[in-house]
């Protein structure tokens, strides 16, 4: 599907003064958005932005300040941190 945004010409000149890409920043705002809302999985972002690897995936998701650590993240390593200083703890 191609999508078409009509946008004044101001407009235009102001956004690409900041990004020379305007129709990829278009894209990426999108697809971050949709990320962000769940409507998107890391999958399917991969697939929107041509990225060739989850690596640049996450790259991209770090840079714009996305993360995804959940509290259930949080007290598994928790958990491992305390497994492991216990085990250091050992004679």
């Amino acid at each position: 599907m191609q999508i078409t945004i009509e946008l004044p010409e101001d407009i235009v000149v102001r956004l690409e003064s900041k990004w020379k890409d305007l129709p990829r920043a278009a894209l990426e705002s999108l697809a971050l958005e949709a990320y962000r809302s769940r409507a998107l999985t890391a999958a399917q972002l991969r697939r929107l932005l041509v990225f060739e690897t989850q690596m640049e995936v996450d790259a991209f998701l770090k840079e714009h300040e996305v993360f995804d650590y959940s509290a259930a993240d949080f007290e598994l390593d928790r958990e491992t941190l305390r497994d492991l200083r216990m085990r250091e703890a050992r004679p």
